[in-house]
């Protein structure tokens, strides 16, 4: 299962490197990449997130997998957000295309915290696990407050 995760992280990964145009056909199409992106991260950084706030029981290898997971897909959503895709089926507020500058830089705080809870989990120190895991849940929510439609 691990291989698949990461042969399916992988190749993600090198769709997002190709130009945002070139990967949707329709702006739909972005927005439903971004939604999978999203959810992805949210429920394996969600699992991290849990041990953590002791609602489950730490496993350290469980967090680390999952950190590393949820580090990897961080980086995904954004190439979702083109032109085009302020509308339809979408929680994403105007703002996130007037402060586009913000926006970025909300992203960039979101992926810093995921690089250092993904150091975090390997460490194995549920400690340090905690703090870096509510360094995540901040940038976050913070995200979510300016540019997320409730």
């Amino acid at each position: 299962m691990n291989r698949s995760i990461l042969v399916l992280a992988t190749v993600a990964g090198l769709a997002a490197a190709f130009p945002a145009a070139a990967q949707f056909a329709k702006p739909e199409d972005a927005v439903k990449y971004r939604k999978g992106a999203f959810t992805v991260m949210a429920a394996h950084f969600g699992r991290v997130a849990a041990m953590a706030n002791g609602r489950i029981p730490f496993d350290a290898k469980a967090a680390a997998e999952n950190a590393e997971i949820a580090t990897m897909v961080s980086k995904l959503p954004f190439a979702g957000f083109i032109d085009g895709t302020d509308k339809g089926e979408t929680r994403a507020k105007p703002e996130i295309w007037t402060e586009q500058d913000k926006f970025k830089a909300a992203a960039t705080k979101m992926q810093d915290a995921m690089e250092k809870l993904n150091v975090a989990a390997k460490s194995g120190n549920v400690d340090t696990l905690k703090a870096a895991a509510g360094t995540v849940g901040q940038a976050c929510k913070g995200c979510h407050d300016t540019y997320r439609k409730e």
